[in-house]
């Protein structure tokens, strides 16, 4: 089945629990896809995962395009939703706009993610006035990084509480289909949860989320420098990846690969000829 905006709402109402996951190129795309997952988000996560950045905040609209039409042509099934980065939408209703129209029209995305809550939901209504799904993203907010202080949790007291139950309520009335919960606490993302009609897509945000999403690198463990509290580790690919490149490295030293059956083959006697000296 192909997942849409419109799936999306109706998982909820079926009471139907959606499974996301991130992805940047064509091949894991493809992957991912053909697992049976409801959505991919192609998110500006890739700065620090694919490019090195420290935060999300030197990720461009080109980044962007780049990696979401990779991901949009590895994938059938699966709902793609195209990040909006840092000032990509800030700035006002009609940059967010064009932007979110790059990354549909170029990009070949099906819906677009941005951050924030109240203060963005002028943009939210312009761009689904325009006919693109916007999937909204409260709680920790990577590209606020800065004014957060940090990577924290978010929501732990009364009027933080109060006050992302407000950015829920209002984001979903501005237009969005769906909504990331990010470093929230259980009980505050269940109550968000319960008051909304749009499903809720929890990172770190327990289990009464109507969704999750991980960063695909991140459950698989291929980094062992940082995992993040909400992670789990599904696999250990880093330390896997680690041991087939060292073996690879050793076998080419040694000379035991490529072997035999890695190689081609010419008939002897052509080579005899090719090897002969040439008369003058």
């Amino acid at each position: 089945m192909k997942n849409t905006a419109v799936t999306f709402k109706q998982a909820k109402e079926k009471k139907e629990k959606l499974t996301m996951l991130t992805a940047y190129d064509y091949s894991t795309a493809k992957i991912i896809d053909e697992a049976g997952i409801n959505g991919i988000l192609v998110g500006d996560s890739l700065g620090m995962v694919c490019l090195g950045y420290e935060d999300t905040l030197s990720v461009t609209m080109e980044d962007m395009i780049h990696h979401t039409r990779a991901v949009a042509r590895g994938t059938k099934n699966t709902l793609v939703v195209g990040d909006m980065p840092f000032m990509s939408y800030q700035t006002s209703v009609y940059d967010a706009v064009v932007n979110a129209g790059r990354l549909i029209k170029e990009g070949r995305a099906q819906a677009v993610k941005l951050e924030g809550g109240i203060e963005v939901c002028d943009k939210i209504e312009a761009i689904v006035k325009a006919s693109i799904p916007v999937m909204a993203h409260i709680g920790l907010t990577p590209q606020s990084v800065n004014a957060f202080g940090g990577f924290k949790v978010q929501g732990k007291d009364e009027e933080a509480a109060k006050n992302l139950i407000e950015a829920a309520l209002a984001v979903e009335k501005a237009g969005a289909f769906a909504v990331v919960l990010e470093c929230v606490p259980a009980k505050l993302a269940a109550i968000i949860t319960e008051k909304l009609s749009i499903p809720t897509i929890g990172i770190g945000a327990g289990v009464e989320c109507d969704g999750q999403i991980l960063v695909y690198q991140d459950m698989l463990g291929m980094y062992s420098d940082f995992t993040p509290k909400f992670v789990k580790k599904y696999e250990t690919l880093g330390e896997k990846m680690n041991v087939a490149f060292k073996k690879y490295i050793e076998e080419v030293k040694d000379g035991v690969f490529p072997a035999e059956e890695h190689s081609f083959k010419i008939n002897d006697l052509s080579l005899i000829h090719i090897s002969e000296p040439t008369r003058p």
